[in-house]
């Protein structure tokens, strides 16, 4: 294996024009339905004083979804969906969203803490609540907020978290700012109100912008071409990738930090809030075949930096394959199979856990691949191997696979309701 080696750029603050975007009110509903298998057992409430609810596991294969116990791995209950459905967490532990062509539809996980810290339980359910959506995209859960970007529109939706809780398979009010040229972008709202979203049109995308509660802009650049993925980590800086380094928003500035090669993609930020540093995926040739990454960057927000670390050979990932766990390291799920971890800090693989078979890229990002997803702020992550039709559970401090399932379907997208409910 090769060692790790690092590049660092440091670049000058840089702070773009103004303009101004106003808010507007509204809130959406459409019936979409689908009949569930029902749960052996399921539908009982816990007794008050149980532990915290048990997360579950929902995962998308082609033409439907499963929804698991994220401790057992046993299959709860199953759903007709389209043949490709994307999976997001709605971020009050009890709700997801399916990304469908009609929209973002709501998923009752069935799990959740109530607000006297009971766990409680029922059957899964997908509902009929659907927020409209010619385009559905990003879904971004931050400061309380779940937001929500339909890419025909550039509209951002806005919802109270918590909100979803007390819903009953219902949609709680929204808040909508109506986009201007649409595109593939993403908004997310901070503490403050202020929202930060971004730039494009059908021609490509450029930057972001930032609103106050009030409309009005108040930071925003051009200097982001490519704009994808978004991230916040401590203190409130969100960091947006570009195809030429990465944006920094921090308390009304926009700093853009540079690649150190001419083209230098990231597309994907994987944060903690309780770190400084964003860990994104990194890509130099555009020209490479496959969706194999072979490099990571490390942006410290506070001293503006940004790593370029090449990685051993071997540890080649795709974007579903990188999360951030325990101590805020970074957990990589390699072509070989393994999960590899990352300390950010220093940018050096610390530990290597063998967990499934060896595998290629997929041939289109679509296709079914392995991934990653942690449990909340949790010890364990979900890791899926389609080759295999099977899940598995990973303590990710010791690396130990804590159950494993084999599935009757592939999976491919998966996202899970960790039942540790907002209230």
């Amino acid at each position: 294996m090769k060692p790790l080696t690092r590049s660092i750029v440091r670049d000058p603050r840089r702070v773009a024009p103004r303009v101004v975007l106003g808010l507007g009110l509204v809130a959406g509903l459409a019936l979409s339905g689908c009949a569930a298998t029902p749960a052996p057992g399921a539908g009982a409430e816990a007794s008050a004083g149980q532990p915290a609810a048990s997360p579950r596991v929902a995962v998308a294969y082609e033409g439907g979804v499963l929804v698991l116990d994220g401790t057992t791995l046993e299959v709860l209950a199953e759903f007709e969906t389209e043949e490709f459905t994307r999976l997001n967490a709605a971020g009050d532990g009890r709700h997801l969203f399916l990304t469908t062509s009609e929209g973002f539809q709501l998923l009752d996980a069935g799990t959740w803490t109530d607000a006297a810290g009971d766990a409680r339980s029922a059957d899964p359910e997908v509902t009929a609540a659907v927020v409209p959506a010619a385009a559905a995209g990003h879904v971004v859960r931050h400061a309380d907020r779940t937001v929500l970007y339909d890419d025909a529109t550039s509209d951002t939706t806005i919802f109270e978290t918590a909100d979803f809780l007390g819903a009953d398979g219902a949609l709680p009010e929204a808040e909508v700012v109506p986009g201007t040229e649409a595109h593939h972008g993403v908004s997310v709202v901070l503490e403050d109100g202020t929202l930060v979203t971004t730039v494009g049109d059908a021609d490509g995308r450029t930057g972001i912008r930032a609103l106050d509660d009030h409309g009005h802009e108040v930071a925003a650049s051009d200097q982001c071409p490519g704009v994808h993925g978004e991230g916040a980590v401590e203190g409130e800086v969100v960091v947006f990738g570009c195809e030429n380094g990465v944006l920094l928003y921090d308390e009304g500035e926009v700093v853009k930090l540079d690649a150190p090669d001419e083209f230098g993609r990231t597309g994907n930020a994987y944060v903690s809030a309780t770190s400084p540093i964003m860990v994104g995926d990194y890509k130099s040739d555009p020209d490479a075949e496959g969706y194999l990454l072979r490099d990571v960057i490390l942006v410290d927000t506070q001293a503006r930096t940004l790593e370029v670390v090449n990685l051993p050979e071997g540890v080649e990932y795709t974007w579903r394959g990188v999360a951030r766990g325990p101590e805020d390291d970074a957990f990589i799920l390699a072509s070989d199979g393994s999960i590899h971890v990352l300390d950010p800090i220093t940018g050096d693989l610390t530990a290597s856990w063998p967990v499934i078979e060896a595998w290629e890229s997929p041939a289109e990002w679509q296709e079914p691949h392995p991934g990653i997803v942690v449990d909340g702020d949790g010890d364990v992550a979900y890791v899926t191997e389609p080759a295999a039709n099977s899940i598995h559970a990973v303590d990710l401090n010791t690396g130990e696979v804590l159950e494993s399932a084999e599935l009757e379907v592939t999976p491919n997208e998966f996202a899970v309701a960790t039942g540790e409910s907002t209230h």
